[in-house]
């Protein structure tokens, strides 16, 4: 989900690079000098700047490599240069086109049906929820409803490593939404594919695609299985958060199949041109040519003009042409795959590292592919935008608190929802802003051009709404791939409610466990005993006491979120007695919040009292109780670790 969010941000800051071009735009040959001597200009620099060790480029047009080079290194240490017939890169999910390429292949031979319930291919069920079954659509299009699923998704222990099955039967997800209506990216529902081509094709996943897509495309040493052999272990390039520092040790997935690859550029060229090219690739095919245009057609979209999904692949149309690809991203590498169908072009790019700045790292691939159609591609600029009458009305009924379809609702990763607030105004002059968004430059000012469409002034993205009963729906915008859309939120479930007030819940108690020393040493100083009888300090220092455990409890959890986002490996059944012991720190706190209550009746009760002090005691129950409904209401006490 990270990269996702960061990419609304992104996109938002990289569009303001069109604002106010006018000239006609210039078309360069899509020669391989051209292209060489273009990225020859871009990567040496950008990948000093983010401190970036490696990466991969490639170039395809009309069945043929037109560039494929290396940047940078693949070890830092032996200073190992990246070679992109030799070096192996972890796509990330870009891994997740080969899961759909072998569904297509299957369907082909109709063993599947793209409409057909996925139960009638597993040998386990998916619990029955909205009265729908899922099909193969759904989960191609990332529409089967399910709600986002972490835990031991990966690992850095090979002994740790889980059977498909086993992942996939133990740890279903909740489904949220009603299948075929809400996008929301999902790695199970990928895997769950992954898992049917097995069970239908009578062979194990990784060797499917070994024999039926790597081997015919002479994709010589692309593979999922994990851990890399010896063999090819010299040939990975070495994982980097920085490349000026040493390097981490090689992510594992447990959902291989939706993120676990390994590929030279060599080999996703080979890809690339197989899919531009009908299914074929020297002499051989992997799918007919009807298959692989049906594969690219748009299957769902959720709000038109804008682009939607293909079955695995998301459209990301632009300057009037269709392109569809897929990004990637493990915690170290970053990946982009995209097709150009109307030029016959593709581009991919892969780096090792998570840089210095992940803003910088991660644009730098959108940016690439921007200023690549730019070059090669380009399109008149776009007209300036011209408000719609209607558009003052239009924004008032858009305007509100939103959030991200990925996401979790029955467990504490709930949270997650408020790292990336958004919010959206309506101007009195019909426009609407993300103030959001300001805190990365972006001034984000759209104009409403058709209904319920809007576009920046001077730019190409734009935002549409889809609208049920006068009310919002949800929100999507081509700033970002379809398989993430933007559903409303009510003003008591925001991040601008909630948020204040568990945080001024928070400060409310550490306030009372900061100052609750420092008032006993003064009193010390100026010899002033605690002025309250035994029952009564009891329940004073008892009410300290429960602010200290709830402002302990918060700060564990919050610590464990954040690093399990920035680690997911943390994110595992290692982790299970921790999560318990937090579960069980909670309850106590939950409990033991009746010390204040009493505290604050006694309180009351007592005439000689200062009403300061009751105050102080009321506030404290009341961030209590408070804190407690935060607990309960995002799901951080469940009796399941399913997560």
């Amino acid at each position: 989900m990270r990269v996702f969010l960061s990419a609304i941000l992104l996109l938002l800051l990289w569009s303001q690079c069109y604002a106010g071009e006018t000239q006609a735009p210039v078309v360069h040959p899509l020669t391989h000098d051209d292209v060489e001597a273009y990225f020859d200009g871009f990567f040496p620099d950008a990948l000093t700047r983010a401190d970036i060790a490696g990466a991969v480029v490639v170039v395809v047009k009309d069945g043929r490599i037109v560039l494929e080079k290396g940047y940078g290194y693949a070890n830092m240490a032996s200073r190992q240069p990246v070679d992109p017939q030799k070096t192996l890169f972890r796509p990330g999910s870009v891994s997740k086109l080969f899961i759909w390429t072998a569904v297509m292949q299957l369907v082909e031979q109709h063993k599947l049906d793209l409409d057909g319930d996925v139960n009638s291919y597993l040998d386990f069920r998916i619990p029955a929820a909205f009265g729908k079954p899922i099909t193969l659509r759904h989960l191609m299009t990332h529409t089967a409803g399910f709600e986002e699923h972490l835990k031991s998704i990966m690992v850095y222990d090979p002994r740790r490593l889980q059977s498909l099955r086993a992942m996939l039967a133990d740890r279903t997800p909740k489904r949220i939404f009603p299948p075929g209506e809400i996008s929301a990216y999902s790695n199970y529902g990928a895997c769950l594919a992954a898992y049917i081509v097995q069970r239908v094709s009578g062979e194990d996943f990784n060797h499917y695609v070994a024999q039926h897509i790597f081997a015919p495309l002479q994709m010589t040493r692309a593979t999922f299985v994990q851990p890399l052999s010896t063999k090819h272990s010299s040939d990975l390039a070495q994982s980097y958060i920085l490349a000026s520092d040493p390097p981490k040790p090689s992510e594992l997935y447990n959902l291989g199949p939706s993120g676990g690859s390994y590929a030279t550029g060599e080999d996703m060229a080979h890809f690339m041109i197989a899919h531009l090219n009908g299914g074929s690739y020297g002499g051989a095919s992997i799918l007919r040519p009807e298959t692989a245009t049906l594969m690219h057609q748009t299957a769902f979209q959720p709000a038109p003009p804008l682009p939607g999904m293909a079955l695995g692949f998301y459209h990301e149309d632009r300057n009037g042409i269709s392109i569809i690809g897929h990004g990637g991203d493990t915690i170290y590498f970053h990946s982009d795959l995209h097709l150009i169908l109307d030029r016959n072009v593709g581009l991919f790019v892969s780096l090792n590292s998570a840089g210095n700045d992940p803003n910088l790292t991660e644009s730098l691939r959108p940016f690439l592919l921007d200023h690549f159609l730019g070059r090669y591609f380009p399109a008149p600029g776009p007209l300036p935008a011209v408000a719609l009458r209607s558009a003052p009305s239009d924004a008032r009924q858009v305007a509100g608190f939103y959030e991200v379809s990925r996401r979790s609702d029955s467990n504490f990763l709930s949270i997650a929802r408020f790292l990336l607030p958004v919010i959206v105004v309506a101007n009195s002059d019909g426009s609407l802003e993300f103030p959001t968004f300001s805190a990365v430059g972006v001034i984000g000012r759209w104009i409403e051009i058709a209904p319920f469409v809007w576009r920046q002034p001077h730019g190409d993205y734009r935002v549409a709404a889809r609208m049920e009963n006068g009310h919002v729906k949800f929100l999507s915008s081509d700033m970002f791939p379809p398989v993430l859309l933007l559903l409303p939120v009510s003003f008591w479930r925001s991040f601008a409610f909630v948020l204040p007030v568990v945080i001024g819940s928070l400060l409310i108690l550490s306030l009372a466990v900061l100052l609750w020393p420092i008032k006993a040493i003064l009193r010390w100083r100026y010899a002033r005993p605690l002025a309250l009888g035994r029952r009564d300090a009891m329940l004073y220092r008892g009410t300290r006491i429960v602010a200290l455990l709830f402002c302990v409890t918060f700060g564990a959890w919050f610590w464990f979120v954040l690093a399990g986002r920035a680690d997911l490996a943390l994110f595992d059944t290692a982790s299970d007695a921790f999560i318990r012991s937090l579960q069980g720190l909670s309850v106590i706190a939950m409990i033991a919040a009746l010390i204040p209550m009493m505290a604050f009746l006694t309180a009351l009760r007592d005439r000689q009292r200062p009403w300061w002090t009751k105050v102080t005691d009321g506030l404290i129950v009341i961030a209590s109780l408070v804190l407690s409904g935060f607990l309960i209401d995002y799901h951080f006490l469940t009796l399941s670790l399913n997560y």
